[in-house]
Formats: structure tokens, sequence, C-alpha cells
């Protein structure tokens, strides 16, 4: 690639990093997760649009650091090789100086052989942050050339204590009229989710056209364009199945009908891809068994936005899943840095489900049902029953359930268990 063409595209890069300091910053809990004094590369994941460039952006200026920038999702770096990037650094030094210490590369995995560029900048004693849009291909290749020399942050759309502080809603008044802001806040965020840029847009036409054109971006660049796929519009069809039945067992068979495939493997493979671009999450079953946490895996999407602000989305209306989706996206958010895993539990057919189990190591730290109402005597016995239940299995006393309803503690046989409401459970922060 001409060496002028680089340069101008990063220069006019340098001019939008003013944008940036004029910002007015959310406070995101993944700032903490920065190892600043560490020589190891600093690397955000996540879904497309989910903040990870502000998010190093404001980390980096709010330190008072000097540091060279380099988009790799620009259109204009598409035909960017391996041999490219020796010349985007010493572009970088003619725009930044030849004494920069801190670079930040955005959606590197654009670039094929994009780590052995990064290890080099690592042994000369670079300061590097990465951004990134796909799991795999970030951690396999960090894990392969990079081995304990990086960081992985984590990065997912606003929580709902993101939300409310991005719209100004307190958190902490008790008058009627900042409940009522708050429970308004949460029927917003729960219909619409998380994502930064959604909550900007407020003709309803204007954000299915939004979360539509960023399923397309995620099939198109992130999937078909990445693996070579074939049969763009079966994995299209299979990517808004998905997120129609968010919170359901994976059917393969169903979905292989779905997206005109005869191969049971490949669409295991169409599946893997999907969460990989971080569009969906696959949560495994609990077991102590490795090949039945693997089998009726459920599938999750990553942001309750996406189901309904799309063309023809069936169940915008079913407001149980979509609480059930972000109880499971704010668990993924607070547990995953701890090195903490999520599942679900059912044992057997004749075992009652509960949603959530946190483990870690093999031990069970939390059971979590959640429910959009108990009210009705015979929803309450039927939820209770469960956590009681998996409690004596896996012998763990710290039971939550989550609901619309208000929050309280109720002692059953003995145990205690935790009744939150949605908003209450969502604001709080975690114990340890």
């Amino acid at each position: 690639m001409d060496e002028r063409v680089i340069l101008q595209v990063l220069a006019e890069q340098q001019e939008y990093l003013e944008h940036y300091r004029k910002n007015t910053w959310i406070t995101r809990q993944e700032e903490s997760l920065f190892e600043w004094e560490s020589n190891m590369a600093q690397v955000v994941i996540g879904v497309r649009r989910s903040g990870k460039s502000t998010l190093c952006h404001k980390v980096l200026l709010l330190h008072n650091i000097r540091y060279a920038y380099a988009d790799f999702d620009d259109d204009r770096f598409a035909a960017l090789k391996t041999s490219d990037l020796n010349t985007v650094l010493n572009c970088l030094y003619q725009l930044y100086g030849t004494d920069m210490q801190y670079i930040f590369l955005d959606e590197i995995q654009n670039v094929e052989g994009w780590h052995l560029f990064v290890n080099r900048l690592l042994r000369q004693g670079m300061y590097v942050f990465l951004t990134g849009s796909n799991a795999k291909l970030l951690s396999s290749e960090l894990a392969t050339h990079l081995t304990g020399r990086y960081n992985e942050i984590r990065l997912y759309p606003f929580s709902y204590l993101e939300y409310c502080q991005s719209e100004d809603i307190s958190l902490h008044s008790i008058t009627t009229q900042a409940n009522a802001a708050r429970k308004a806040a949460l029927t917003t965020y729960l219909q619409d989710g998380g994502m930064p840029e959604l909550r900007n847009i407020t003709r309803l036409q204007n954000r299915r056209i939004y979360v539509e054109s960023l399923v397309e971006t995620i099939v198109s660049k992130d999937i078909v364009g990445r693996y070579k796929i074939h049969n763009k519009e079966g994995l299209r069809r299979m990517s808004h199945h998905l997120i129609n039945n968010s919170c359901q067992v994976l059917n393969y068979e169903m979905l292989s009908t779905i997206a005109a495939l005869n191969a049971t493997k490949t669409v295991q493979k169409y599946v893997s891809y999907l969460s990989q671009a971080f569009l969906i999450h696959k949560l495994q079953q609990f077991s102590f068994k490795s090949r039945q946490r693997i089998t009726n895996e459920k599938a999750y999407v990553i942001d309750t936005g996406f189901i309904a602000n799309r063309d023809n989305a069936l169940i915008s209306e079913n407001i149980g899943w979509r609480l059930e989706n972000a109880v499971l996206i704010e668990l993924l958010r607070r547990h995953h840095s701890m090195a903490e895993d999520v599942y679900y539990y059912k044992p057997s057919s004749r075992q009652k489900e509960v949603d959530f189990v946190v483990c870690k190591q093999g031990v069970v730290l939390e059971l979590i049902q959640v429910a959009y109402t108990v009210a009705d005597a015979k929803t309450f016995k039927r939820e209770t029953e469960a956590l009681l239940q998996a409690s004596k299995k896996l012998t763990c006393n710290k039971l939550t359930l989550i609901t619309t309803d208000e929050s309280r503690n109720v002692e059953i046989d003995g145990k205690t268990i935790q009744i939150y409401s949605t908003g209450v459970w969502l604001l709080r922060v975690q114990e340890r």
C-alpha cells in the first residue's frame, strides 16, 4: 500500500482524536482493569459499537498520556497487508514523533499477521493498547504468540447503572420522582439495551435501521469475509432466528433447516462464529463432566436492544426473556474479570431448571433464578423449589431470585432466598 495514502489516512484519524477530547465521559467499570505499570499489551475485546475505542481513548487521555493512534477498521485500510505494518509505524513516527511510547491499534485483527507486529512493538518496550471484535482471532493469536504478555479486558454494552448515568438519572435519591425515573429507565433499558449509540436515536425506524445495519456488519465483515462463508443468506437468517429466540437451547437441526444446510457440523461452526463475533453468548450446562457441559447449550444475545429493534421482531413483548437476557449479560460483566464462570443448571428432565449458576474452579458460589413476577403463589413455589433443590445438590446456600416485584428475603426449609427487584439487583455492587 502506498505510503502517502497510509500517511494521509493516519493524519485524518489524528485530527479526529480531538472529538474524544471534547467528550463527556461515562464511567465504565472496566476502566479499573487496565494495568498501567505493566509492559503487557492491554487488549479490549467485545461486540462492535460497545464502546471499546472510546474506553481506550478515555483512559489514555485521563492519564494525560500522549499516544499514537491507528484505526484498522477504516475502509481505506481494507487492502492493508502484513508487510504494510512497518510503513504504518513509520508514518505514526512522522505524525506523533519518534519518542512516542504509547500506541493504540484499533480493530487490529483486520490485518493478517498483526500479532508479529505487536510482538515486535512489545519487545521494543512500547506500551500497546489493542481493540478487537473477534474473540477467537484475538485470543488464539494472543495465546499463541503473546503468551503471558497481554491483559484481556472484555467490554459489554452499557450496564443499567451506566445507562442511568448516561441519561443523568439519579441513583441515590429516594423521592417519588426519582423512583419513577429509575423505573421508566429500566423499562427502556430492557427494551432498547445498552448499545451506547442507540440511546441517541429516537425514531423507531431509525433504531431498526441501526440494529439491522450492525447485525449485517457483524455477519458480513466479521464472519463472511473473514471465514469465506458461501451461504451468507443462510447465516443471516440463522442470526436473526437466534436473536428472536434468545435464552433457548440451541436446536441445530432446526438451524440447519433455517440456513438451508445439510451438515450439522457446518451449522455448529456458524453458531461458533456468531459467538466469537460477540453477537451471541453460548451458555453451557453446569456439570463436572466436560461432555455434558457442551450439550444442550443455550444462546443469548449480547444486548436486549437487538431483540426488539429489528424488522419483523415478533417477540418484542416477551419481557421475561429480555429480563433473563439482561441478567446474564450483567453476570458476565461482573464475574468474567474475576475468573468466575456462569452456567445454567438442568441435570435431568425431572429436575427443575435454575437459570444461572456462578462458580469458580468447580465451587458453586451462587444460584440465581429469574422470573418476571412471583406474585402468583404457584409461580413463587415453582421458582423457589428450583433453587432449593439445586441448593441441596450443589451444596450452595447463596440463593437469589430476581423479579420485577419488591425486594425481600424469605426463609424456606431453613434456607434464605434473597428476592431482588430487577432495578435494585442491576444497580447493586457485587459483594465479596
